[in-house]
């Protein structure tokens, strides 16, 4: 692997610029020191007897000195690790040491060899679809043309660093990503390190690296599955089904985007539903979903767009059809109790009708109250003369013969003048 070969060139490279501070004309306690760009881990011996070391790195990126707690290999080799170190833009590091009261001090300037501008820039990864990882970056803008890129990538300090197998070309022709299909089973502890070499039969290239990243901080999530909405009159009730994810993680640290027709954010669901009010719903509108990690950036693609709620155009139509359903409906119900209670005849009572017997007295009696003192009533009728008929029989006699009776002169007294007398 070309880059690890470049890092043994630079090994030697930093042993011979490292220089001593000296106590007069005691030698430095402080030999053999050598940093290893990839692992980034600073080592040295010591001679002699030495009471107290420390170690330090300052880069540009991060100005203030890191100082990493010391290990010990053997009795006279020790090392610090910087694992969070960018180390492409050059670093100073310092082991500082006191053998017999007096102190010792060992400076070492490392330096990104190769073109400025050459190395690869805007290095960027994501894991997604659970098991895949695309990492994509820029050509330096002093790069050659024949710049030939490498992509190393490894999940521990001391784990095997693995090559990029499937480069991503730009149009003319050079590495500018990666794609790869397998990450294997992943863990919540994986910290992803990353490293970009390049050659070019022109020119030494630079490298360019970056502080470890923890695999769920890079993971794009699929987008929430079976976006459904439901109206159950008061609310529409919009449920949906987590992604599946890479990292064994709790629903509660995923963060659900809804966009309806304006966008409400979801965070520590314990149950995958949202309900909305049907009041705050007027004609159709449309939902889609995206979902993140509550900490960190990546948020998936959109959902597929789901639509609810009534058109405008039909929302008068559809009213109106309720508002006569309704009406029609109400009015069959009347009906139907009209006709199951007898209501009919509770509200509309029959008017009750005056027998012929009690007319007819209730009318004599007017007669009889209007003819008093003299004067019959104005619709009253002449009076009659009334006639009876007697049947006699003498033997002597011969036949029968009609006898008429002889007359009341107080019936003659009220007939007005004028109005000839009846025949006798």
């Amino acid at each position: 692997m070309v880059v690890l070969l470049d890092f043994v060139s630079l090994l030697v490279l930093l042993n011979s610029s490292c220089s001593t501070a000296l106590a007069g004309d005691t030698e430095s306690p402080i030999v053999n020191v050598t940093l290893d760009p990839r692992k980034k881990i600073l080592s040295w011996n010591t001679r002699g007897i030495v009471t107290r070391q420390t170690c330090a790195i300052v880069t540009p990126l991060d100005p203030d000195d890191v100082s990493p707690n010391l290990q010990v290999r053997n009795n006279d080799s020790y090392f610090c690790t910087f694992p969070n170190a960018v180390l492409h833009q050059g670093a100073t590091l310092t082991v500082n040491a006191t053998s017999e009261g007096q102190e010792f001090s060992c400076q070492l300037t490392f330096k990104n060899p190769g073109k400025e501008g050459s190395g690869a820039q805007n290095l960027s990864c994501v894991i997604y679809n659970i098991r895949f990882m695309n990492c994509s970056w820029t050509r330096g803008p002093a790069a050659p043309a024949d710049v030939r890129y490498q992509l190393y990538t490894w999940t521990s300090v001391h784990g095997n660093v693995s090559e990029c197998g499937l480069y991503i070309l730009d149009s003319a022709g050079t590495r500018v990503g990666c794609h790869f299909d397998e990450l294997g089973e992943g863990h919540t502890t994986d910290d992803y390190f990353f490293l970009v070499n390049g050659t070019s039969s022109d020119t030494d290239i630079q490298f360019l690296d970056c502080p470890p990243v923890n695999g769920p901080r890079l993971e794009k999530y699929n987008p929430p599955a079976n976006l459904t909405v439901k109206d159950n009159v008061s609310h529409y009730v919009i449920r949906w089904d987590a992604p599946a994810i890479r990292y064994s993680l709790s629903n509660s640290v995923l963060r659900y985007a809804l966009d309806i027709q304006k966008t409400v954010f979801l965070s520590r669901q314990h149950k995958n539903e949202y309900r909305l009010p049907s009041s705050d719903v007027r004609g159709e509108h449309t939902v889609r979903m995206r979902v993140q990690h509550v900490h960190f950036q990546i948020w998936s693609e959109w959902s597929s767009t789901h639509r609810f709620g009534v058109p405008e155009k039909n929302f008068l139509v559809v009213s109106i059809g309720l508002a006569v359903g309704a009406a029609v409906l109400f009015g069959m119900a009347v009906m139907f109790l009209c006709k199951r209670f007898s209501l009919k005849k509770k509200l509309f009572p029959p008017i009750p009708r005056v027998k012929q017997e009690l007319a007819g007295s209730f009318l004599a009696s007017l007669e009889e109250t209007a003819s008093c003192g003299g004067h019959p009533p104005p619709a009253s009728q002449d009076p009659e003369d009334i006639f009876t008929v007697e049947e006699t029989q003498s033997l002597a006699s011969g036949p029968a013969k009609m006898v008429a009776p002889a007359p009341d002169p107080d019936a003659y007294e009220n007939i007005p003048s004028g109005r000839p007398l009846p025949s006798q």
